[in-house]
């Protein structure tokens, strides 16, 4: 995808680079702004953005060689989609008196190996009672995350309730798998100390995004004063929704916080 910039020139700027699909990823550059607010972007698309996450599983039987909290645990870890996110209520919202349809989605696992061959028990298997809310899958071929294996005679059947939640209660919940963050390429700051055995160009070579900033002179005097103002991200999503939701949803994020806490200080009184 071709880049594109926005954003006002008074205020931070944003150029899209690249949008993959294939591998979930959006890399863009923000400059214009503190390194303390492209961290905050970064941290809230990792630990704020929310999704649904297997938060409860009632076992009814499981005679496989997992025990109940290992299954449980790894059913919690499967990337469920969540690109209708808005229309879930959190469970501490709801006036439910535990889950109902408004706040939470039910998984069913029935599966029983009556075969003398082993049988995977995968994603595959789980039975969603909204189809809005199903496990990710890259492609038709894709077996999914396998849960637990069984052998003849062995049943696992359960029940599995989904929540909305964020990653900062549990990673379950992050919608990312990974974002890269980088600033001054050419560590001109000295923001990091390389160990070096011989040469530091060699050993340290920089990398792609050295490209868009001038080489520092070696011999130049240190800038003291001097702070990052360019910074370079690559968000790389689950599954469970597309990167360029994750970011535009870290950003309405980090906007109802300014505005939240701009109201609360116009009602003090100083």
């Amino acid at each position: 995808m071709a880049s594109s910039s926005m954003g006002d020139a008074r205020g931070p700027q944003v150029e899209v680079r690249s949008i993959d699909a294939a591998s979930r990823s959006l890399t863009f550059v923000l400059w214009n702004c503190d390194l303390a607010v492209a961290n905050s972007l970064r941290r809230i698309m990792i630990a704020e953005v929310p999704t649904m996450a297997i938060d409860l599983v009632d076992i009814e039987n499981n005679s496989s060689v997992l025990v109940d909290e290992m299954i449980s645990h790894r059913l919690g870890l499967i990337p469920l989609m969540s690109n209708n996110i808005r229309e879930i209520t959190y469970t501490r919202d709801c006036n439910c008196a535990e889950y109902c349809e408004n706040c939470s989605v039910v998984f069913t696992l029935n599966v029983r190996c009556d075969t003398e061959y082993n049988r995977d028990v995968t994603a595959r298997d789980l039975v969603s009672s909204n189809p809005d809310v199903t496990p990710y899958f890259s492609s038709d071929d894709d077996k999914g995350v396998v849960i637990v294996k069984l052998r003849q005679g062995q049943e696992v059947r359960m029940r599995c309730i989904a929540k909305k939640g964020t990653a900062k209660e549990h990673a379950k919940w992050s919608p990312v798998a990974a974002i890269a963050f980088e600033y001054d390429p050419h560590n001109k700051l000295r923001h990091t100390t390389y160990w070096v055995e011989t040469d530091a160009k060699k050993e340290w070579p920089v990398g792609p995004n050295g490209a868009d900033e001038e080489e520092p002179d070696p011999d130049a005097p240190f800038d003291y004063n001097a702070k990052p103002d360019r910074f370079y991200f690559t968000v790389e999503g689950t599954g469970v929704m597309e990167a360029k939701e994750i970011v535009e949803k870290g950003l309405m994020l980090i906007h109802a916080k300014v505005v939240h806490t701009v109201s609360f200080l116009q009602k003090l009184r100083w």
